[in-house]
């Protein structure tokens, strides 16, 4: 399963970058985010962007690190 670390990439480029990940799967299949913060504003967008196509898991919840698995269903 494939894993970004979003916390390398310039802010303005992660939602790009995490959408085209997204996009890229196949139905069932996932990805891990991982984050300094809480991604809740990228589910929003996920909801508002890709509403019903999605699965949204945490994996950790801070304090330091948020990890969260993205599937496509």
């Amino acid at each position: 399963m494939q894993e970004l670390n979003v916390t390398t990439i310039i802010p303005r480029d992660r939602h790009p970058l995490i959408f085209k990940t997204f996009d890229a799967l196949k139905q069932d299949e996932s990805f891990v985010i991982t984050n300094d913060h809480d991604p809740k504003p990228l589910y929003y967008s996920f909801l508002h962007e890709r509403e019903g196509l999605f699965g949204w898991e945490y994996l950790a919840e801070g304090p330091e690190e948020w990890k969260v698995k993205i599937t496509r269903k």
